[in-house]
């Protein structure tokens, strides 16, 4: 599969003993500015709340600074968590990133919180609100405020999220199991697997969603990718390495420690796992493709066999700059995607 798309997907993990905050989100719009050079698809930002290790807490602020630091990649959000936001203030936000970036933004959508039950209260500040779930509402909204086409007796038929109903992002839907799969297939959108926290579940999904899915205005036909977590360097050894820390963050988010920043190389890989929490780990190991460019791109290639993917989206985890730097640069080089 020589035309398999790649894209990253950046968490902006946070660790106060390598970085500060800033050098954090300016670190990713370096790589970004990398990964367009390098011929990467699209660039990505994730959502979460209440969280000591990771620093995207809204991706569309970050987006708006990538994006005009580029010219071609898109830039996207996997997700915004809808059940935390206004579906009109979304709407507005991605309308004017589409107006400022025409045809390079993209929208994924979650159902999750992307936080804990008190941070989704402080966020929505109603409790009547986290009982309901107000998600296939929101989506309906959402898709009626970029389209201005609410229907006649909706509250907010006469509300315009924009002038301009051409002003829309390319629209995804995100999913780790049969749930959110379902408004991808029912909406027509794209959908997006999070290998990344439930591996087990991406084939019968993804082949779930190519034979129910009903063509829309946003897409005549399914366009499926897979996000998984990814690590590779020049060595096995060092990729193993650079995947330390995010396989112990997953271990302790597993046997319930709360994680107050996110490791080092050296915490992580001389940290001592008990014989339980090194059997939770092996488990995790599913959610990863960890080895050298040319084991991980057999691996990547592999996955998108199976699960029928048009592009994989790797979730970055790297530690370390240089780590960053010289791992898409290898896998750029192993995919062709230079030139």
């Amino acid at each position: 599969m020589n035309d398999l798309k790649l894209s990253i997907l950046d968490l902006a993990y946070y660790s106060p003993n390598n970085h500060s905050a800033g050098e954090v989100l300016h670190n990713s719009t370096e790589i970004a500015i990398l990964a367009e050079q390098l011929g990467y698809h699209r660039y990505w930002f994730a959502e979460h709340h209440n969280s000591a290790s990771l620093m995207s807490m809204f991706p569309e602020i970050i987006m708006t600074h990538v994006a005009s630091k580029t010219s071609r990649i898109r830039v996207g959000s996997g997700g915004v968590m809808l059940p935390n936001h206004s579906t009109l203030s979304v709407a507005e936000r991605f309308s004017m990133l589409e107006a400022l970036h025409p045809g390079r933004i993209d929208l994924g959508l979650g159902r999750a919180p992307g936080t804990d039950g008190r941070t989704a209260y402080a966020l929505r500040r109603s409790w009547d609100v986290m009982r309901e779930d107000t998600f296939p509402r929101q989506l309906d909204d959402l898709l009626g405020f970029f389209s201005h086409d609410l229907p006649e007796e909706h509250e907010f038929t006469r509300v315009i999220a924009n002038p301009d109903p051409s002003l829309v992002p390319q629209l995804y839907m995100l999913g780790s199991s049969t749930g959110g799969v379902q408004f991808a297939i029912q909406k027509g959108l794209a959908f997006v697997f999070a290998a990344q926290i439930n591996a087990d579940m991406a084939i019968p999904v993804m082949q779930l969603y190519r034979q129910q899915f009903r063509p829309s205005k946003y897409y005549d036909r399914p366009k499926a990718i897979l996000s998984i977590s990814v690590f590779t360097a020049d060595t096995e050894e060092e990729a193993y390495y650079q995947a330390a820390p995010t396989l112990l963050m997953w271990t302790m988010l597993a046997t319930g420690k709360r994680i107050t920043s996110f490791p080092t190389p050296v915490e992580a890989n001389s940290y001592p796992y008990t014989p339980h929490e090194k059997s939770v780990r092996d488990q995790q190991m599913s959610k990863f493709v960890i080895g050298t460019p040319e084991q991980v791109a057999d691996q990547l290639r592999l996955w998108a066999a199976k699960t029928d993917a048009d592009e994989i989206i790797m979730v970055d985890g790297y530690p370390e700059m240089e780590a960053r730097r010289r791992a898409y640069t290898l896998l750029a080089h192993q995919f062709d995607m230079i030139g």
